[in-house]
């Protein structure tokens, strides 16, 4: 057999065992070279106007290919070991170190650009679906176009390029590091197999699970006053990321072990031939590949995390522009707002004005703080409020010593919570007035403008407000001190009177605001990070979960003969199956609902920082990911009903 006929050869076997690392090759290319084509597109430039979209892009292809580095790495490992034997045999029939090296680099060059190339083919044709995704994503009015450039195709090839050429370094080094005997021995390491638990693998289990309940326990109290000072939330930031990292890792090192051992026992040592093809596996290969897995479920736990907390932001946009902007415009200049309404009326629109009076007054809340961040900037004794009379919201009556605060924003709630009652001080610049404190109430009355860092509005009696106004503190008021809140009559109109709006171009933009307009802003700034969080996320599940799936493909053969000697003993392929079945559900499930956990503890400490829901954007988030994750875990099943079905 010639040189060429044997690379030929190893070619055709290599495509058809590991189909699925050319898949995620291509996968891979493709996703880079789509990503790198947006940073070049015409198409992008409105986009990039106001989300610096191409610098996100750029930043995200660089994380992009570190995971695809990895990935490559860790599966070239994979693969240069189980051929191990064959480069073994190489050398037996008289082949030098270096021509070996030379066969392999020409089957991976072979293998690995074409896949490569095809990933570019592929970017490219998807490149135009991908933009108009994001374009729909962020709400921008733009035609996607499907354009060549030379640029990323350069960028793309020096960059796998470079991973190619570090493989080789690997392979070469693999190859002159082994003698003959080694290459014989490489795949029948054990990979930690032993007989019974130890009492000290029990012990690190139980501290494992211990680790990771202590920090789902400290996040849960991260933002509830637990904490009170600066630096004690840094310190128990860090305890939670340590603990939950460390206690995942002696969660695969002894814990599974640990818990698969006790239902052993339970069972007095008698398994039928589904618990020792799933348990008694489980129990001794996950603790060799704890590191593995540990890496896996931390950037697991952290792709769903943020992935769900961007697309909190995303499905909280119209929540959040009405809770900034409680009408359909919110003005705070008069002369500006006469503008505006001349220009609805020539456009004929019609609308509805709600004016209210603000000051500024110095508040002492002291008494209803429940809790207070001793670092901040805001004084209890002092701290400043906008303040609006009682006459000025329906539905809200107050006697003259009552007071009750609206529309605090829902993450300074979390640092400072207000009690349900009890007794403030209402400043002047010469007067206190005492009023009794009579609760919060969610609705915002007045724009962000007059309630900057989303403090409450104090809501007073008309006879109090009146007091206030002839004695404020001029040191400490807004520019403006009323609020003209403008809401359209007809819905359908609203976006030609956003129009008018953006065509006026206020010089004080900040003390104008469009519901619409804001709407508009977060919905392209969430967007694009949920689109570029959303593709990282998609690759680097693809890449992990063919890594699990190699390896159950590197178990599977390993076991054959295995299967050989319990296929002569009379178990049908079925009965193997239903044991497989169950162990891919550990193998890849426990992973996964670990994952699952770190992420919905992690969301749940911080998420209304990011928006106003959770549940639904969470859910949607785990469930897809599930989804996707489990197609790994079919395929595993597949490949080894293949091996029982060849074993005998």
């Amino acid at each position: 057999m010639s040189i060429n006929q044997l690379i030929f050869r190893n070619l055709k076997k290599n495509l058809k065992n590991y189909y699925l690392y050319v898949f995620a090759l291509v996968f891979s290319a493709s996703l880079y070279f789509a990503f790198v084509t947006l940073q070049y597109d015409p198409s992008m430039d409105k986009a990039e106007g106001s989300v610096k979209g191409a610098a996100s892009i750029k930043a995200a292809s660089i994380l992009l290919v570190a995971i695809v580095s990895l990935f490559l790495i860790y599966a070239n490992s994979i693969f240069i070991k189980r051929r191990s034997k064959e480069i073994g045999l190489f050398q037996l029939i008289g082949m030098t170190k270096n021509r070996i090296f030379r066969i392999l680099s020409i089957e991976n060059l072979i293998l690995y650009f074409c896949s490569v190339f095809l990933g570019i083919f592929v970017g490219f044709a998807a490149s135009k679906l991908i933009i108009m995704i994001l374009f729909k994503i962020m709400g921008v009015q733009a035609i996607a176009t499907l354009q060549f450039s030379l640029q990323p195709l350069v960028q793309t090839l020096i960059v796998f390029s470079a991973i190619y050429l570090f493989i080789m370094l690997m392979n070469y080094a693999f190859i002159k590091r082994q003698t003959i005997l080694s290459l014989f021995r490489v795949t029948s390491i054990t990979e930690g197999k032993v007989k019974k638990v130890s009492t000290l693998e029990m012990i690190i289990g139980i501290f494992g699970i211990i680790l990771i309940i202590a920090g789902y326990y400290v996040s849960s109290r991260l933002f509830d006053g637990a904490f009170t000072q600066m630096n004690e939330l840094f310190m128990a930031m860090i305890f939670i990321l340590a603990s939950v990292i460390i206690g995942t890792y002696l969660f695969y090192k002894g814990s599974v072990s640990f818990i698969f051992n006790i239902v052993r026992k339970n069972k007095n040592g008698y398994l039928n031939i589904n618990e020792v093809l799933s348990l008694s596996s489980i129990m001794f290969r996950m603790k060799s590949n704890a590191i593995l897995l540990t890496i896996i479920t931390t950037v697991s736990a952290l792709a769903i995390g943020l992935l769900s907390l961007s697309y909190i932001s995303y499905y909280s946009a119209e929540k959040m522009a009405e809770t900034s902007v409680p009408a359909d415009f919110s003005m705070s200049k008069t002369k500006d707002a006469e503008n505006f309404k001349e220009a609805l009326t020539a456009s004929k629109i019609d609308y509805n004005e709600n004016r209210i009076d603000v000051i500024q007054a110095d508040v002492n809340v002291k008494n209803i703080l429940n809790s207070q961040l001793e670092e901040t900037n805001i004084d209890p004794n002092k701290m400043t409020l906008p303040v609006i009379s009682d006459e000025s919201v329906k539905g809200i009556n107050l006697a003259e010593d009552e007071t009750i605060f609206s529309g605090y924003s829902s993450v300074l709630q979390k640092i400072m919570d207000f009690k349900d009652s009890g007794n403030i001080e209402l400043k002047g610049k010469h007067d206190v007035i005492p009023q009794t404190y009579m609760g919060l109430k969610d609705e915002t009355i007045v724009s962000w403008y007059f309630a900057s860092g989303g403090l409450p509005v104090a809501v007073v009696d008309q006879t109090v407000f009146d007091r206030l106004k002839k004695d404020i503190n001029p040191e400490i008021q807004k520019e403006s001190t009323v609020y003209i809140g403008i809401d359209i009559k007809d819905e359908s109109k609203i976006e030609k009177a956003n129009d008018i709006f953006n065509k006026m171009d206020f010089k004080d933009e900040y003390l104008n605001s469009s519901q619409l307009k804001m709407f508009n802003e977060q919905k392209k700034n969430m967007g694009l990070i949920m689109f570029i969080v959303g593709f990282l996320g998609l690759t680097f599940l693809i890449t992990s979960g063919c890594i699990l799936y190699f390896k159950q493909m590197d178990e599977s053969e390993n076991e054959k003969s295995n299967y050989t000697i319990l296929r002569k003993l009379g178990f049908t392929q079925g009965d193997l199956l239903k044991g497989i079945q169950a162990k891919q559900i550990f193998n890849f499930g426990i992973p996964l609902v670990v994952g699952l956990l770190h992420s919905y503890f992690a969301v749940q400490s911080g998420w209304f920082f990011f928006g106003t829901e959770v549940w639904t954007p969470m859910i949607i988030v785990m469930v897809l990911y599930t989804a996707l994750y489990s197609i790994f875990g079919i395929l595993s099943v597949f490949h080894y009903k293949k091996v029982i079905k060849e074993s005998l």
